[in-house]
């Protein structure tokens, strides 16, 4: 299970909807709880189907972290024409190494885990999303074990 605010969900909801090309960005936290998203600078030759995070921004967060700041946990980005699903390009692109995947698509945002043999193209296994926190404009947690389909 990954642990977001809802908070940090409509902001990954609006900083997808505000661009034409995928987002991409940093998820810091302890374990699987998200306590701050770190949006990147999309480096990616074609960032319309791609994405790749700034590396000046991958090496400062890891410093931060050596520095005793909060650690990188996983990443999040955007699928602007496709599914909150994990695509065998991102497959192809992920090392099996147990980091978390935020993916937003539309409405949606799912969970995922980065593994040898995953469930999904080889390399992820979906993951519980807890939203936690309601909004004052009366928002409620959504899709806490939404996966969209195939």
């Amino acid at each position: 299970m990954v642990r977001i605010t809802i908070a940090q969900r409509n902001e990954l909801l609006a900083l997808a909807a505000a661009e034409r090309d995928e987002v991409c960005g940093l998820l810091l936290g302890e374990g699987d709880g998200v306590t701050r998203l770190l949006p990147c600078r999309n480096v990616a030759a074609d960032p319309a189907v791609r994405f790749e995070i700034d590396p000046a921004a991958l090496i400062a967060a890891h410093r931060t972290a050596r520095g005793g700041g909060a650690r990188i946990i996983g990443h999040y980005h955007s699928h602007p024409s496709g599914v909150a699903r994990p695509s065998p390009r991102d497959a192809a692109d992920a090392a099996p190494d147990g980091s978390i995947w935020l993916i937003v698509a539309g409405a949606a945002v799912t969970a995922w885990r980065a593994v040898a043999n995953g469930a999904v193209h080889g390399r992820f296994d979906p993951l519980r999303l807890d939203v936690s926190g309601c909004a004052a404009s009366g928002d409620s947690p959504q899709g806490h074990n939404a996966i969209p389909p195939r």
